[in-house]
């Protein structure tokens, strides 16, 4: 079966497959982040602990400027993180609209020409990833903001029964909202690398495996992980803590 038959014939097989590969990888570096192998914890994983204890040092932490000091500047980054995939939507949006003068500069990279039709779809899966993020961004800002808030409930009485179980719920929401700001930062490289293909599909396929190899070393080989792993046991608890939480099942990527 000759499967070029079935395709538009502004798209070619290779075009086809190195699309397929891109939102394959981009599905299962996200996967793999969030439900890593057992025994080698990415670093979203590990950073989850120290979240959760965190919590548990601002029961005593007094005043708690600090600490608000830090959330704030957590809502800070999602907040800039969301307003530059706005803008960047904005100019995918200028760009499919007028797109002659980018199929120029394409087609001096390309062996073959490019119709107005192929350019706006390599465009529209790039303005894919850019909402994708832009939605997850400003999710995860309005988790941060429900954090503060049940940081906000938690009692400044140590021994008060509800205490320690206000402090847990306020990290599993923040573990939540960086969650999603982790899958926002994903689907921002992988916009990156799906520009790639406006030089042409063997472009997307290199730039979809610089993706690929950047976002998985620095999950798991990278010189910050070791460093937030020095203190963690080889499960990831903190060798000094008994700071647990519920665990929300985690996203698609």
């Amino acid at each position: 079966m000759n499967l070029q038959l079935y395709l538009p014939e502004t798209i070619h097989f290779l075009d086809l497959t190195a699309v397929i590969l891109l939102f394959v990888g981009w599905f299962t570096i996200g996967r793999l982040t969030e439900r890593p192998p057992k025994g080698r914890p990415s670093v979203s994983i590990l950073m989850k602990q120290y979240r959760r204890e965190w919590m548990t040092e601002m029961i005593t932490r007094e005043p708690r400027i600090f600490d608000s000091n830090i959330l704030a500047s957590l809502r800070e980054g999602t907040s800039f993180f969301a307003s530059a995939c706005m803008i960047a939507t904005g100019g995918i949006l200028a760009l499919i609209s007028n797109a002659d003068r980018l199929r120029g500069i394409a087609q001096g990279f390309e062996l073959a020409k490019v119709d107005d039709v192929q350019m706006e779809l390599k465009l529209l899966v790039t303005m894919f990833f850019v909402v994708n993020a832009f939605l997850k961004f400003v999710w995860s800002h309005r988790l941060f903001g429900y954090c503060a808030i049940m940081m906000g409930a938690v009692p400044n009485k140590p021994d008060d029964p509800m205490t320690y179980t206000r402090a847990m719920q306020a990290a599993d929401l923040n573990i939540t909202a960086a969650r999603s700001f982790n899958a926002g930062l994903r689907s921002v490289y992988f916009a990156l690398g799906s520009l790639g293909w406006l030089v042409g599909s063997w472009g997307l396929l290199l730039a979809t495996s610089v993706v690929l190899f950047v976002t998985w070393r620095r999950e798991f080989h990278s010189t910050s992980r070791r460093v937030i792993q020095r203190s963690l046991r080889p499960d990831g608890s903190l060798a000094h803590s008994s700071a647990q939480g519920s665990e929300p099942p985690p996203p698609l990527p």
